[in-house]
């Protein structure tokens, strides 16, 4: 079976859709979203994408992103997507949106408008091993030390909209 991803222009507005494939392959504009969970200490919970995911296979990044498929609401998407990657069940609640163009290994590319969503869980988390390889979790402060001295080791997004993440983070604890 193949996935379609929903194609956008800037504002976000569905213009179509799209193979999942040929739209990283062709760098087109479409619809994705980012999760990022903490503990109650403040903590990130991070995956480390499993080895043989189709693009950015064992870097760490945010606890969960993918894209909704047609029809789904990206809030409802971000929701089960978690619970399928992570086996976590929280409320999310919406941080932020934004868009970003990255090239990747494989003549692949990332053009995503990405809606950002928190949440809080203290639950272990239960990865599903073809989406996650480990998980970890770590302070604001020290991943921030970690994404400089280690930048190779994350996802391009994650590098991306850090800083405004670390801001959302602020205002939760």
């Amino acid at each position: 079976m193949t996935e379609s991803v929903i194609l956008v222009d800037g504002q976000d507005h569905m213009t179509g859709t799209m193979e999942k494939m040929e739209a990283h392959r062709l760098g087109v504009l479409h619809r994705a979203f980012s999760v990022f969970i903490f503990n109650k200490k403040g903590q990130l919970l991070l995956q480390q994408r499993a080895l043989d995911k189709y693009h950015s296979g064992g870097k760490w990044t945010n606890t969960c992103c993918s894209h909704p498929n047609p029809g789904e609401e990206t809030i409802e998407a971000a929701h089960r997507r978690l619970k399928e990657e992570m086996g976590i069940e929280c409320t999310l609640h919406y941080a932020f949106s934004f868009i970003y163009q990255a090239e990747l290994e494989d003549g692949l590319s990332e053009h995503e408008f990405d809606h950002v969503f928190w949440g809080i869980n203290d639950s272990e988390p239960i990865p599903e091993p073809k989406e996650a390889a480990a998980f970890k979790f770590l302070s604001m402060k020290e991943l921030a030390s970690d994404l400089k001295l280690n930048p190779g080791y994350y996802t391009e997004w994650l590098k991306i909209c850090f800083d405004r993440v670390i801001e959302v983070h602020k205002k939760i604890f």
